[in-house]
């Protein structure tokens, strides 16, 4: 099978797996015990947290490490609202962000709280101008992610925080799709939150990380916790944390890689240019060159997703935490696309093992796949 939904998931590492088994046998004692075993462990967290907080580029005290990007995102956003909720009650967030930011904006609504959300550009990046206008004096925090998981765009973060900071309202960036990727540490300074997640890059599932800068007080989402000093609870899972941090240290993006199995993959497709409706920024500063979403006219994503796989390619038709859900795809509802196109979207990811033969057989794959789907008068 060639892999091709890198976005949703990666294989464990192997450095990163003997990591794991080794801090599993070595140093497995509960943090919060004060016996020695106890405190070996309590080295190898705060060890793992000082390496993590050096690779984002933010202060040590205020990460605390989670379940995943959808427990970090969580906290984060109720969190931050929560802290400031005494100078408003209204939150913003970009109409494509992460189902747990929906969910946990959701949640806050029920508490009290207003959402509004915030379309896409036909490029692909947040209306800016739209942003603007939605500010009002009741607003304190925003959440907008660092890159969208479905099409690759990535979002402008720092013009964002130069519109909020001087109106003292608080941003969240989802960082999980692009940690590894991109160097978060470009953006880090300008953010008050962000969530990153293990097995985006090539750690373990089960394991994420939050970052809340130490100058807000971070609200628990329930109160009474011991553990990550009372942020969560729940034992640390510390191999999980040291086997994520592993492999967070040897992701090495390989920018021009990426690039030109794109270029390679858009250029195969162009034979037949009325077949797919490609979706990113026509500026390259502003698109994540791994990740390609496209619509296929006149034929359903799932089909397509369905006739690759037995064909021996694995993509997806979009975020892995909506697939199989009967809706559209959250980044084209964003830009505005009518549902009968978007049923036709289609998520490829390349990885590290996707190279230019893969790429090229995917590419062709597709367009037999797509193109039989159709009639003569479609393609002409």
């Amino acid at each position: 099978m060639h892999y091709f939904d890198y976005a949703a998931t990666t294989p464990l590492r192997e450095e990163a797996a003997s990591v794991y088994v080794s801090v599993s046998q070595q140093q497995f004692g509960n943090t919060t015990s004060l016996h020695d075993v106890g405190g070996a462990a309590q080295n190898v967290l705060a060890h793992s947290r000082q390496n993590l907080s050096a690779l984002l580029g933010v202060r040590s005290e205020g990460l605390y490490f989670t379940s995943g990007g959808t427990e970090s995102n969580t906290l984060a956003l109720v969190s931050l609202a929560e802290s400031a909720k005494n100078n408003g009650q209204h939150i913003i967030l970009s109409a494509a962000e992460h189902p747990s930011l929906h969910s946990a904006a959701a949640y806050l609504e029920r508490q009290g709280f207003r959402t509004t959300t915030i379309p896409y550009t036909t490029a692909g990046i947040i209306d800016l101008q739209a942003l603007e206008d939605a500010i009002t004096d009741q607003t304190t925090v925003v959440s907008v992610q660092h890159c969208n998981p479905e099409i690759g765009t990535i979002q402008p973060i720092r013009s964002i925080s130069e519109l909020l900071k001087p109106k003292g309202i608080y941003l969240h960036s989802d960082c999980v799709q692009s940690f590894g990727k991109l160097s978060v540490r470009d953006i880090s300074p300008y953010v008050d939150s962000l969530s990153v997640s293990s097995h985006k890059v090539h750690g373990p599932k089960g394991v994420g990380a939050v970052y809340i800068d130490p100058r807000i007080r971070a609200v628990p989402l329930f109160p009474g916790a011991t553990q990550e000093k009372g942020f969560r609870g729940g034992t640390v899972n510390v191999p999980g944390i040291a086997a994520f941090v592993t492999a967070a240290e040897l992701a090495h993006p390989n920018v021009e890689k990426y690039r030109a199995l794109r270029a390679l993959f858009l250029n195969i497709l162009s034979a037949h240019p009325k077949a797919f409706t490609i979706y990113s920024s026509p500026q390259s500063s502003e698109q994540l060159p791994q990740i390609i979403g496209l619509c296929a006219k006149h034929s359903e994503g799932q089909r397509i997703m369905l006739e690759l796989n037995r064909r021996g390619f694995a993509v997806s038709t979009g975020s892995a935490c909506q697939v199989g859900q009967q809706q559209s795809s959250m980044t084209m509802s964003a830009m505005n696309i009518p549902a009968h196109v978007a049923k036709g979207f289609v998520r490829i990811s390349f990885g590290e093992t996707s190279t230019s033969e893969s790429v090229t057989q995917l590419a062709k794959a597709l367009l037999e796949v797509a193109v039989s789907a159709q009639t003569p008068i479609d393609i002409l």
